[in-house]
């Protein structure tokens, strides 16, 4: 079995950016020898006479965001309702996730010959669907690999990539798939593209449309995935669980994925 790590890391923006300064996280490291000292205060000793090499645990304290790094976005991000289209409810938090739906089945359309900014309709899913032979079941996992996988790590990423639109995010649910994602940094198209389109056309249907479709069908979207590029259309298995935050719109989360050898 090969293991394929499709999650970004969580790190300070000196060494990565994947998010906008609004954004920012911060991840403070306490070294050993800090460690040690708060040992030493604790329990009254001297590190290093009562401590193995002298030296003490090392930990980290984080401020972000839920939605920082590889995260699971929660039908409350999109709408405090959901499902408006069958039978509406509250809509589900993260903690709320079946479990179930966390393993499946991992489809990946490859979406590099759209430029950025770009929002796939239902035809331009069915053509992807048909270029790899594949008919959607109920428990598969839909990924969209995009362009935005060239900027990993740099100012840009959040610039590029594909967009999911309204339409094609509802054809997609419709077909009993409970989780999406995109190695792109939002399911929907570049805010920055998308705040173009709006200056000149003012069609508020285009804003955070993807997102908005929950409204009408409860889903879970996965954001800031990586080396889906290293990934087969079909054959693989994915597994994302997202850490249980109580009533949170979204988690973290390390999706992985395995490939028979």
């Amino acid at each position: 079995m090969k293991f394929i790590d499709l999650s970004i890391p969580i790190i300070n923006p000196e060494e990565l950016i994947f998010d906008p300064e609004t954004m920012e996280l911060n991840i403070a490291y306490n070294n050993h020898d800090q460690g040690a000292k708060q040992m030493g205060e604790i329990f009254e000793l001297q590190p290093e006479i009562h401590l193995p090499i002298g030296k003490g645990w090392a930990s980290e304290k984080i401020t972000l965001s839920t939605h920082n790094g590889t995260h699971m976005d929660a039908p409350w991000h999109f709408a405090p309702i959901q499902d408006r289209e069958t039978i509406e409810k509250k809509a589900l938090t993260i903690d709320e996730i079946p479990l179930e739906w966390c393993i499946g089945p991992l489809i990946v359309l490859d979406c590099t010959n759209y430029e950025d900014g770009y929002v796939l309709t239902p035809k331009d899913i069915n053509n992807k669907l048909e270029d790899i032979n594949y008919k959607l079941k109920e428990g598969d996992i839909l990924c969209i690999h995009s362009n935005a996988s060239q900027y990993y790590g740099t100012e840009e990423y959040i610039h590029h990539g594909v967009g999911v639109g309204r339409m094609a995010t509802l054809h997609i649910i419709r077909q009993g798939i409970h989780i999406v994602g995109t190695d792109a940094w939002s399911w929907d198209a570049p805010f920055s593209i998308t705040a173009q389109k709006w200056e000149q056309n003012r069609d508020p249907s285009i804003i955070w449309e993807g997102h908005f479709a929950g409204i009408e069908l409860g889903y879970f979207q996965m954001e800031k995935l990586t080396n889906l590029d290293n990934i087969p259309p079909v054959g693989a298995t994915i597994y994302c669980f997202p850490i249980k935050i109580a009533r949170a719109s979204a988690g973290w989360v390390r999706a992985v994925a395995t490939l028979p050898e």
